[in-house]
């Protein structure tokens, strides 16, 4: 799949997309710290690193338009505009949380928002996609279907019926892989023998693209593409994106496997460093600009840390509660 058409993206969106950018970042290491602290407990997966392929493709996306993601998800929770103070009032177990506190981090989930669930099952989320897109098509909506997983993914069955089904049937469904190179602690090299990712697109006939998963605007145009395909009755498109977390594959990971090498080129190419100097370099935001929005993000974390500490938690009785769908 090559982008054929280049959207235009105004000064707005381009600051938008670094202060979303940015909010996902402060949020990550504010995780971080409060897990260290005590106050988010279970597992917790960190997104540092990997912020331009959730703004960038989200941003492609309608109101309507459904995400289901991996339970790497904080970041796409908020590049579709979930509230942070209730995301880390989940994430510290509250009541005020998107799930009454009962979700923790591997499952965010807002239906007014069109986000459908983080999914601790590797590759659990592509059938509920496919789904999604059929339910669409069905009540005659142009509706698409926006589906993360990870690199780790590819191997499971589920990966490969949904790319299949999906292709027969034509579903408005982008499957969206983020390669960061690890399959929790595995490289990939070990674990997957073909050439690339996304030319398992051709083996389904449907248009596959490797993208530069550090560069949000690489990002914004090739998933740009395939929303469009999808939205147009066309099908489903596949995209992988080149990315790398900064952080293990989970808060008790002591990342052994990596070779500091390798962490060391990766951070340079970090989009949270180079996309506001693009910003500057280009004429679309001044210093003043960056400093605003630094601060704005900054005040939001703040808000959300003490929102979601002086939450109440669930009382017991709620464990009865939200179980069973009539």
């Amino acid at each position: 799949m090559q982008v054929v058409k280049e959207r235009a993206i105004s000064k707005a969106q381009m600051q938008d997309f670094y202060r979303r950018m940015l909010l996902i970042r402060r949020f990550e290491e504010a995780c971080s710290e409060w897990y260290m602290r005590g106050k988010i407990g279970g597992f917790l997966h960190l997104y540092i690193g990997e912020e331009a392929c959730a703004v960038g493709s989200i941003s492609c996306l309608k109101p309507a338009d459904y995400i289901v993601s991996h339970y790497r998800e904080h970041g796409h929770a908020l590049a579709r505009g979930l509230d942070p103070k209730r995301l880390m009032a989940e994430l510290f177990g509250r009541t005020t949380g998107t799930s009454k506190g009962k979700g923790g981090s591997m499952h965010l989930f807002d239906a007014s928002k069109g986000f459908l669930g983080g999914y601790a099952i590797v590759g659990g989320m592509l059938p509920i996609a496919c789904g999604l897109g059929v339910a669409a098509r069905e009540r005659g909506e142009q509706q698409v279907a926006l589906a993360f997983f990870g690199d780790g993914a590819v191997n499971e069955g589920e990966f490969h019926e949904s790319i299949n089904l999906a292709s027969l049937w034509k579903l408005p469904v982008v499957f969206f892989c983020e390669n960061n190179g690890f399959g929790m602690g595995t490289a990939i090299q070990k674990t997957f023998s073909g050439p690339a990712i996304y030319k398992l697109a051709n083996s389904y006939g449907i248009p596959g693209a490797q993208v530069d998963g550090m560069d949000v605007l690489a990002v914004y145009q090739a998933t740009s593409e395939a929303v469009e395909r999808a939205r147009s009755g066309a099908g489903p498109s596949f995209v992988e994106a080149l990315t790398y977390r900064f952080r293990g594959h989970s808060m008790a990971d002591p990342v052994q496997y990596r070779k500091k090498e390798e962490e060391t080129r990766w951070r340079q190419r970090d989009p949270i460093l180079h996309f506001p100097k693009k910003l500057k370099d280009d004429g679309v935001a001044t210093a003043e600009d960056l400093q605003r929005i630094e601060q704005g993000v900054d005040s939001v974390m703040e808000e959300a840390v003490r929102f979601a500490d002086a939450s109440p938690e669930p009382p017991p009785e709620e464990l009865y509660t939200d179980i069973l769908a009539e």
